[in-house]
């Protein structure tokens, strides 16, 4: 699918996984109770800038997001919003 972000982001081993599989099966905390979703790979544009991004259709706490996107190391995003991780931007993920 995505074959090496253009950024100078070093992936870690569940966001190359990620990336090679296409989608990613993670656990998270929704309305108090454990869940596990799927989230696949797509590339999304703000502005000038295409960068990927590990979507949802359903809806995930902010500060779940948040979570997810520094573990991943991948930005994330759900129905109600979108998370990078700590100290990243859209141009750190560009393809």
């Amino acid at each position: 699918m995505v074959q090496m972000l253009a950024g100078q982001m070093e992936l870690s081993q569940k966001a190359k996984e990620a990336m090679a599989k296409g989608s990613f099966k993670i656990r998270v905390v929704r309305n108090g109770m454990f869940q596990q979703l799927t989230f696949s790979i797509k590339r999304e544009t703000m502005g000038n800038v295409t960068f990927v991004v590990l979507a949802t259709d359903r809806l995930v706490d902010i500060s779940e997001l948040t979570k997810i996107a520094e573990e991943m190391g991948l930005p994330v995003e759900a129905q109600n919003g979108r998370a990078f991780p700590r100290g990243t931007s859209a141009t750190d993920f560009a393809v």
